[in-house]
């Protein structure tokens, strides 16, 4: 039984190796690289009439700002189409109306396209905008994120390449600083739009629209076989349907677009689900594709990378649960050469450190300080395991689920709450209970360790623990705060 549990260990570890030493591939082609910066001396020969899709649901508290954002870009007014692309089934339906009424008589061509039925979700209701949609360009941008006005004057000369199909910028993050947990959102976002996108892209790499703050030819999507919703990640889907057919992509690490992160920790957790979920369901669908295409092998393994990655938290879970079998094991002292061995996994943290520490070097000043949340952020990333493993298996079992949103509640500075709102998680999950027992075992974990003075094993102990509490606790925390202010203002 100790070998089945230490050579159980040991493969967990190593997928986990091999992914965690992907940073040192990103790192390698970002070091090679970084001296090429975004060009922005491109022109516009003419004003290609343009449609901007803003897809919606029930975003009572942020659709004001958003359609006045883009009412607000520098473009000419006659070739500015824009898209309210609602799905609503709340008051956000007549304040839409509402708005876009005011701006109709000023003069915009902007319409309001509500949806009974929610079919395909964003993907259907991207689609079904398509239909009708004038523009040659099709500029996308979620709730939660405010277009600058020269969105459009950076973003289209790229496409006088015309084999370019799709231009992603950055995201920004408008309230980072709201909180540890906004904090760590955005170094963890960073990892991807400052390094992993930069770097794939420059290195002729697939990449990803993210599905928000990008613009796309209309003939690319057309082309690629246009939305289709039989995932949660259409976003991810499409922009591997579109590159297999030899449309070019282009990321723009200089150009951002302010968006809000989520600001409760019940609503990030919904947000990863859908993105783990939904990253497998494409993965299933997309990578026998790629294998089966004339692209380079480099291509076809870096995008094995890229639409595998979700899966190690089955195994980030499984080293959890084993760790405290492991200490006792290696305590017996008959297996010193295994883990002598497994030092060399410590490799893999190393090459995650050094892509989060140069995508903070690379576009903040204050980068020493963001960097010293890496710790916590590793733990936090154990911490959601549980919420992610699901996600994994539902997928990998082909059982679907409805495209959940994640809420936005106008946050931006410290003075903001979402205590108030209305899309506040109200319940408990179950799964909030399983991390909190994981920390607690976690923990016990730590306790034998130091009992049986192997020193090495508290660190990692104490990152699952910690991890897994933080997230618990937060999860509880927040849906006790949010239903103890309604009592309050129903009792007023």
């Amino acid at each position: 039984m100790e070998k089945y549990i230490l050579f159980t260990y040991i493969a967990s570890l190593l997928v986990l190796f091999t992914f965690g030493s992907h940073g040192f591939i990103m790192i390698y082609y970002y070091l090679k690289y970084r001296h090429k910066r975004d060009d922005f001396t491109g022109v516009l020969a003419s004003f290609p009439h343009v449609t901007v899709q803003l897809p919606i649901f029930n975003e009572m508290y942020v659709i004001e700002r958003l359609i006045k954002a883009t009412c607000e870009i520098d473009y000419p007014m006659d070739k500015l189409e824009i898209q309210v692309l609602d799905d609503s089934t709340d008051e956000t339906v007549e304040i839409v109306e509402k708005i876009i009424k005011e701006y109709q008589l000023a003069g915009f061509d902007i319409q309001h396209l509500h949806r009974q039925d929610r079919s395909g979700f964003k993907a259907g209701a991207l689609k079904e905008g398509l239909k009708t949609a004038k523009g040659e360009f099709i500029a996308i941008f979620d709730a939660d994120f405010i277009p600058k006005k020269n969105f459009l004057m950076i973003v289209l000369p790229f496409f006088n390449d015309p084999k370019i199909g799709m231009v992603q910028t950055r995201w920004e993050h408008l309230n980072r600083g709201y909180s540890l947990m906004t904090q760590i959102q955005a170094l963890s976002l960073d990892g991807h739009f400052v390094i992993e996108q930069q770097v794939r892209n420059k290195a002729n790499y697939f990449i990803n629209f993210n599905g928000t703050s990008g613009m796309w030819r209309k003939e690319c999507i057309f082309d690629a076989g246009n939305w289709e919703a039989d995932t949660l990640t259409e976003d991810l889907d499409l922009s591997y349907r579109a590159q297999l057919k030899g449309w070019k992509f282009k990321y723009l690490t200089d150009f951002t677009t302010p968006a809000e992160v989520p600001s409760e920790i019940n609503s990030v957790k919904s947000q990863q689900f859908r993105w783990t979920k939904g990253a497998i369901e494409t993965c299933k669908k997309i990578l026998p594709r790629v294998w089966k295409s004339k692209f380079p092998l480099r291509m076809k393994i870096l995008s094995t990378f890229h639409l595998t990655n979700n899966i190690v938290f089955p195994f980030i879970l499984m080293a959890c649960l084993l760790n405290v079998p492991i200490v006792l094991i290696k305590n017996g002292g008959q297996y010193d050469i295994y883990f002598t061995f497994m030092s060399v996994f410590v490799l893999a943290f190393i090459g995650s450190f050094l892509l989060y520490l140069y995508s903070q070097k690379d576009v903040y000043d204050d980068w020493r300080s963001r960097v010293l949340l890496f710790p916590v952020f590793m733990a936090g990333s154990m911490g959601f395991a549980i919420n992610n493993t699901k996600a994994v298996i539902e997928a990998l079992f082909n059982k679907k689920s409805e495209f959940v949103r994640t809420p936005k509640y106008l946050i931006v500075d410290k003075k903001d709450t979402w205590l108030d709102k209305k899309y506040v998680h109200k319940k408990i999950s179950l799964t909030v209970i399983f991390e909190l027992l994981i920390s607690i075992y976690s923990f016990a974990g730590v306790v034998i360790s130091v009992i049986t003075l192997q020193i090495s094993a508290i660190p990692f102990q104490l990152m699952y623990s910690m991890g897994f509490g933080l997230v618990a606790y937060l999860s509880i925390k927040h849906v006790i705060e949010s239903n103890r202010k309604f009592a309050k203002q129903a009792a007023e």
